[in-house]
Order: C-alpha cells, then structure tokens, then sequence
C-alpha cells in the first residue's frame, strides 16, 4: 500500500490481522493488570474512558463495541503514592509529562500505551465545564470497577473531544442513551448531549 504526497512515499508491508488482536490484547491486559495492582493495594479506583464505554456498550450489544487504545483510570489525589508503589510494583513507570500523570509500559514505555490517571472530583482541563466525578459513581463490573453510566456521559460531555462525540454516539445507537437524557445532565451539557443525539451520523 503506498501513499504519495507529493514529497515523500511512504510504503507499508502487508497488514496482518494477528498484529491488530495482539494490540487489543496488549490493552486489555494492561489495564486487568493495572486494576488488580489496585485492588490488592485496597486502593479506590474506577475505570473511566474508551474501556468503561466498551463495557456498558457490550452489555447491550457485544457486537457495537469499539476497540480503544487507551487506558484510563481515575483515583483520588491523595492515593497517588500508594498507586504509584502499587503499579511501579507490576512494572509500571510513573511520569508526568505535558500536566498529564501517567504509568509507563516499562522504562521505554510510550505515552501512547501508557495508563493515565485522573483524579476524582477535579477539572481534567481548567475551562472544563464539570469536574471529573467522585469515586462514588463507580460500580464493580465483572473484571473492574467503572464508572456509572450517568457519570461517564457526564464526563464524556465535559471533555467533548471527537473520539468522546464518537463515544456517546455509540451509547446512542444502542439504546443507553435517547431523547431523555439531556434532562438528566447538568444544564451546561445538555446542549451537547441534544447535538449528539440530533447528529447519530456526526
């Protein structure tokens, strides 16, 4: 397969599907290790982003889930040091970079296969319209514990960005979000949720 710019040629080898399963594999790993690293420490935590939609998606439909790339977990502020002697415990690295906490895949680690940690009841970004929830809007699911589902729509409302937009989409067209639903979030992203819901094709 070949791309010309116009500047450069870039060329790809063939495309192999056991590559794509070994990606989805490597997440799903990552994060059951991350959570039960969690969980021996007694550390409260709940699964938030892409992994926690997959899981209230597959609960309606399996076949609408969407694969993610990116772990995300949320914990309390003040249990970060325990995180972190927990997860450096099973080989993760610790960094902050860019304002963003995250643990490293090993020492080489990449940003883009890290887990990011965010923090109950904090704004994400400083113009955020809702801070992130607490921890009480978590329940166990069968492997982890995730957010509710009023509580990640929220989230996924306040952050709004085109993979969130896609998100919410998803939870639309398979029935755990409808025409109800922006009376059930705050005011100020009850106008988002109405675009969501008026654009199912985006």
């Amino acid at each position: 397969m070949r791309y010309n710019s116009g500047m450069a040629r870039i060329t790809l080898g063939p495309i192999s599907f056991d590559k794509v399963v070994e990606a989805v594999e490597a997440v799903r790993q990552r994060l059951l290790r991350a959570t039960a690293a969690l969980e021996k420490a007694g550390i409260p935590y709940a699964v938030v982003g892409g992994n926690a939609v997959a899981v209230w998606v597959a609960r309606v439909d399996p076949a609408a889930v969407r694969n993610t790339q990116d772990v995300d977990i949320m914990i309390r502020r003040a249990d970060l040091e325990a995180a972190k002697s927990a997860l450096e415990g099973v080989g993760f690295f610790y960094r902050h970079v860019k304002g963003i906490d995250m643990f490293l895949e090993g020492r080489r680690g990449r940003a883009r296969d890290a887990v990011h940690v965010l923090f109950a009841g904090e704004r994400v970004r400083p113009e955020d319209l809702q801070p992130a929830p607490e921890l009480t809007e978590s329940e166990q699911g069968s492997q982890f514990r995730l957010l509710t589902l009023d509580a990640l729509v929220r989230m996924k409302l306040t952050a709004y960005r085109d993979k969130d937009r896609v998100h919410l989409r998803d939870m639309c067209e398979v029935g755990l979000l409808d025409a109800s639903w922006p009376r059930r979030v705050p005011a100020n992203l009850a106008e988002r949720l109405q675009y969501v819901l008026d654009t199912p094709e985006g």
